[in-house]
């Protein structure tokens, strides 16, 4: 009788304690990933997720604890020390240059390579093997979200890294990408990589991965084999309790309806020479009715929400009324008077003021004429009742009672600016990538609040890289894409495929940097 082989570990860590002056965000915890393991570590957000993989890649220090590396101990003084023992990491957010190459950005992050023919051939090798086609001379502007993703996946794969940590990888990828970087990844695993996979889409951890580590307040409360559990058992050992899934119902048809927002044809410049000209774009929003923009980062999503907000007046045709008023060169002000809400995709330094309190941040989206203001004085009091509400209403989880913003995790800090913006209840509210990096229960709570603003009369629209966000919620689906938007239309007439497909297809390169629809 063969006997079967017992897991090899390639990491442990045990009794983490990492302390933030009276705060605790990692209390004990221990992590065990084994050798050609794919890995999910979840939690809410603030369980402790990133604490902890700042430790094992060297960005922090723990206070207490012990990490083994290879069954022997280690210490992790800094990413230098993490990547020499085998350890690479792929942030959530890219960290690649838009002006240079492909093979230039490579070279940057690997100390003692040049952009030349041989680190050419190396990535090349790689590409072949794992599935990672990219043109090592295109410029990163020109690239898709999952094309950027390749390189640095690439680039961690040049390190030959025995561990690959990876956080919210797919949050940008349309659902054809994610598919192909899971194939990538059990290639690594069977090549014997470990991955560890960090997530908020627990069915792509179930589909994925084959043990799961699970925090909840800075604490382990549990090891779970993925595949034997369901979306929402994971979501409950992550929260403490049941977490229901929030899906809007049918809206009734034929309905009289009052158009909150409308777009005519509208068309704006670049606002630079890599970004996405506006070109023709047209669409009513219902009062009652919640329209989702989809697309892929880049498709001028980010330029549309520019034109609807007022941040850049840079509309050069067409118009953009609010409940027949138009406001096509109204400023961001005058919209917010008129009773419109926005919440931009960058929550730290664009939606808030990092060094500012949360009650001083409060004051960025208010009216001019507004309860909290009197007599052009700011009413203390009054923000911080606000505050409190919105706290409590979204479940804002911060150190003290008025932190800065930059205080707060970013999936704290994402309640928070949602939360801001409905309970002023606008008539129209315009929202980018309204759960990105947002745990389960936050996820939901979100949803649910944009679907009762909704109910309650408001129009809204809602830019999301997440189909299963977009399917969820929405009334009606339309595609951006370079620079164009399709047609919107009833979200039980498209498929989950058939807005991929649109998402992707079609983009091509034209003169002057610019990139249209095929």
């Amino acid at each position: 009788m063969i006997l079967a082989r017992a897991p090899q570990p390639l990491v442990q860590l045990d009794g983490i304690v990492k302390r933030f002056g009276a705060f605790t965000a990692n209390d004990g915890v221990a992590l065990t990933v084994n050798a050609g393991e794919i890995h999910a570590l979840l939690g809410e957000n603030g369980a402790g997720k990133s604490t902890l993989v700042k430790i094992l890649f060297g960005l922090l220090q723990p206070d207490a604890g012990s990490i083994l590396w290879q069954g022997k101990p280690v210490r992790i003084p800094h990413p230098e020390a993490a990547r020499a023992l085998g350890i690479a990491m792929v942030f959530q957010h890219f960290s690649l240059f838009e002006n240079l190459s492909v093979l230039e950005n490579l070279a940057l992050g690997l100390p003692g390579r040049k952009a030349d023919a041989a680190l050419s051939r190396d990535a090349a090798v790689l590409a072949r093997r794992y599935g990672l086609a990219l043109d090592p001379a295109a410029s990163v502007w020109s690239l898709s979200a999952g094309e950027r993703q390749r390189i640095e996946i690439i680039r961690a794969l040049l390190q030959q890294p025995k561990l690959l940590v990876l956080d919210e990888p797919t949050s940008v990828l349309t659902p054809q990408e994610a598919e192909g970087l899971f194939t990538t990844l059990e290639q690594l695993a069977a090549d014997g990589a470990s991955v560890l996979f960090i997530s908020h889409k627990l069915d792509e951890v179930r589909r994925l991965c084959s043990a799961a580590t699970i925090l909840r307040g800075g604490k382990l409360v549990a090891h779970a084999d993925p595949r034997r559990e369901t979306s929402r058992s994971l979501a409950a050992l992550m929260v403490g309790s049941d977490v229901t899934e929030v899906r809007r119902e049918t809206r009734a048809q034929g309905k009289e309806t009052v158009t909150v927002l409308e777009i005519s044809s509208l068309g704006a410049p670049s606002p630079d020479v890599h970004g996405v000209a506006l070109r023709d774009v047209s669409l009513k929003v219902a009062a009652g009715e919640i329209i989702a923009i989809a697309g892929v980062a880049g498709g001028g999503q980010t330029e549309l929400f520019a034109a609807l907000s007022g941040e850049a007046n840079r509309v050069s045709t067409g118009t953009i009324r609010l409940l027949g008023r138009n406001i096509t060169q109204a400023s961001i002000t005058a919209r917010r008077d008129a009773g419109a809400a926005f919440v931009p995709e960058e929550r730290l330094g664009q939606a808030t003021l990092p060094r500012a309190t949360l009650s001083d941040n409060l004051v960025l989206s208010l009216p001019r004429v507004d309860s909290a203001s009197r007599l052009g004085w700011l009413d203390r009091k009054g923000l911080r009742e606000r505050l409190s509400a919105v706290v409590s209403a979204f479940d804002v989880r911060g150190s003290g009672a008025d932190p800065e913003a930059r205080r707060l995790s970013g999936g704290n800090l994402q309640k928070y600016v949602i939360g801001r913006e409905i309970l002023r209840q606008p008539k129209l509210l315009v929202v980018n990538q309204p759960t990105w990096g947002v745990d389960a229960a936050a996820t939901q709570n979100i949803r649910l609040a944009l679907m009762q603003l909704a109910e309650a009369g408001a129009a809204v629209v809602v830019i999301s890289q997440d189909l299963d966000e977009v399917f969820a919620i929405a009334d009606r689906i339309a595609v951006m894409r370079a620079g164009r938007l399709t047609e919107a239309r009833p979200t039980a007439a498209v498929t989950r495929e058939d807005v991929g497909l649109l998402m992707t297809e079609g983009v091509v390169e034209t003169h002057g940097g610019q990139r249209d629809a095929a």
